[in-house]
C-alpha cells in the first residue's frame, strides 16, 4: 500500500483516538533493538478492532506496517511514517485437536514446538529454533532443520486491512515456496492450523534438545535478525558472504558475525542505519567476487528502497 503521507497518518491517528498510540518506539520490538518509532501504532486485542483498523486505512491510504514478533525486522532509524499494527494477547493462543494444532498469528514458534512435542506431536520440533510468530513463520515460510512452514500448514485465516476481506485461505493457494508467501503488506494470520503426526514426546524433546544446541554453537547470540540474506539454490550465502572476505566486516554500530557470517550483529544503543548500509557493503562484495547478487531475507521498513530493487 501507498502512503498518503503525514495528511494520511493525521488522519488516521484522529480517527482511531485512543486506540491508536503516537510515536512508539520500534525498536524494542524488533530482535535487532535498534530503529525508529511508528508515526502510530495499534495494539488490536479483537475482531473489532481488526475491523475499525480496516476501516480507518481503507479511507485514509495510510501505509500499514503488520509487526509480529520482529525477529524479521529492520526499521530505519528515522522510524515508519505509517500505522504500524501488533497483535495482541487474544491472538497468541493455541489449541490442540488431535494432530491438528490452530496456533494464532501472535503465537510464538518456540512455545508451539515446545507445547506440541509435549503433546506426542512431531513434526514442528524445527520450530524451537526461530524466534518469531506463527503469522510471520507463514508470512515468510519460515524453516529450518529440513523442514518448513509449508510441510505441516493445512490451512489460515487471513484478514486483508486494506480491503476488510476476512476468509479462510488453504495452505495451497498461499504461494508458499523458499522464504516466501503470496501473503501482502496489509494482511494478518490471525491463525494457521497445522497438521501434525503422532509421535513420541521423549523423542521429541530429543529432537528439540539437539535443535537448542545446534543454534548454539553455529549461531551467534546477542542482537540480530536471523539469516541476513536468502540463500540461493544451490549454495550458502554465508559461505560466500565468508568468501567475499566479510566475515567481521564492521560498519559503525554493525558487524559481520565471526561466528555465522550470515548474521549482522548490532552493537548496544547502535543504528539500523549502520545495519542496512553494511547489509549493501556485504552484498556488493559478494556480487564482485561471484557474480551472485544476494537477496535480503531481513525485512527491510523506513529505508530508500532504489538500492534493494523494491525490496
Amino acid at each position: 500500500m501507498r502512503s498518503g503521507g503525514t495528511a494520511a497518518v493525521e488522519l488516521a491517528a484522529t480517527m482511531l483516538g485512543p486506540l491508536g498510540q503516537r510515536d512508539v518506539p520500534l525498536g524494542p520490538m524488533t530482535t535487532y533493538r535498534v530503529g525508529g518509532a511508528a508515526a502510530v501504532l495499534v495494539r488490536v486485542e479483537c475482531d473489532e478492532h481488526l475491523r475499525a483498523v480496516s476501516t480507518v486505512v481503507r479511507e485514509t491510504g495510510v501505509e500499514v506496517l503488520v509487526v509480529g514478533n520482529g525477529s524479521n525486522l529492520l526499521v530505519a532509524d528515522r522510524g515508519f511514517e505509517g500505522l504500524a499494527v501488533v497483535l495482541g494477547e487474544a491472538f497468541s493462543t493455541i489449541d490442540i485437536d488431535g494432530t491438528v494444532v490452530r496456533a494464532c498469528g501472535g503465537a510464538l514458534l518456540p512455545v508451539v514446538a515446545r507445547r506440541t512435542a509435549a503433546c506426542g506431536l512431531t513434526g514442528f520440533e524445527w520450530a524451537v529454533g526461530v524466534p518469531g510468530s506463527i503469522g510471520g513463520a507463514v508470512r515468510m515460510n519460515a524453516g529450518g532443520h529440513g523442514s518448513d512452514m509449508a510441510a505441516v500448514l493445512s490451512r489460515i485465516r487471513r484478514f486483508d486491512l486494506a480491503t476488510g476481506e476476512d476468509e479462510i485461505v488453504p495452505a495451497d493457494r498461499l504461494g508458499l515456496a523458499f522464504r516466501h508467501s503470496g501473503i501482502a503488506a496489509s494482511q494478518l494470520v490471525l491463525w494457521a492450523e497445522l497438521q501434525l503426526a503422532p509421535g513420541d514426546v521423549s523423542t521429541s524433546e530429543e529432537l528439540i534438545a539437539e535443535v537448542v544446541r545446534w543454534r548454539r554453537e553455529h549461531q551467534p547470540g546477542g542482537a540480530n535478525a536471523g539469516s541476513v540474506f536468502v540463500n540461493p539454490e544451490g549454495d550458502s550465502a554465508g559461505r560466500l558472504i565468508d568468501a567475499a572476505g566479510c566475515r567481521g566486516l564492521r560498519m559503525g554500530s554493525a558487524r559481520v558475525s565471526e561466528k555465522h557470517a550470515n548474521f549482522i550483529q548490532a552493537d548496544e544503543g547502535g543504528s539500523a542505519d549502520d545495519i542496512e548500509r553494511l547489509m549493501r557493503e556485504v552484498r556488493a562484495r559478494v556480487e564482485r567476487h561471484s557474480g551472485i547478487r544476494l537477496r535480503p531475507e531481513t525485512r527491510l521498513v523506513g529505508f530508500d528502497p532504489a538500492p534493494w530493487g523494491g525490496a
